[in-house]
């Protein structure tokens, strides 16, 4: 591995070069390209959803954490525990079918999506409630100002 010097670094937006050609990226610069704190990136790595290579105490990104991180933030937003995204994540074998992953992955997003599709229909019935009790307020308002001015 190798450091580059402040002036490469703004040059090639803090992205480092190893020799096997893998770009290896910064923590702040991992942060900054997924709109995450640091200290997300050193809680996942601390959950051992990513596993940064090391330089002295400096993290150092591979494409493969890239991708992970960009797991991690879709589990999150459609739902997922962290505990989910892992299991799910940990089952990947880069040598075989994934058959196993793909099937847990199917079998919880069935059951995350039936969980938002009730989540949909509780709110979807709370805004009708609301917009309902706001007519009505609105139309005990119009009946109340009415008379006031017409008494004016």
């Amino acid at each position: 591995m190798k450091l580059v010097s402040p002036g490469e670094a703004a040059a090639n937006t803090n992205n480092m070069s190893v020799e096997a050609g893998e770009e290896l990226v910064r923590i702040g610069e991992m942060a900054k390209k997924y709109g995450v704190t640091l200290r997300t990136l050193r809680f996942y790595e601390d959950k051992g959803l990513l596993n940064p290579k090391r330089d002295g105490a400096t993290r150092l990104y591979t494409r493969r954490d890239k991708a992970r991180l960009k797991l991690i933030l879709l589990g999150r937003k459609v739902g997922f525990s962290l505990r989910d995204v892992k299991q799910m994540m940990d089952l990947y074998d880069p040598t075989g079918s994934n058959t196993k992953q793909l099937r847990l992955a199917l079998d919880k997003s069935e059951k995350q999506l039936a969980r938002l599709q009730k989540q949909r229909a509780l709110i979807d019935d709370a805004i009708n409630e609301l917009s309902g009790s706001m007519s009505a307020v609105r139309q005990m308002l119009s009946e109340r100002s009415a008379p006031a001015s017409a008494a004016g």
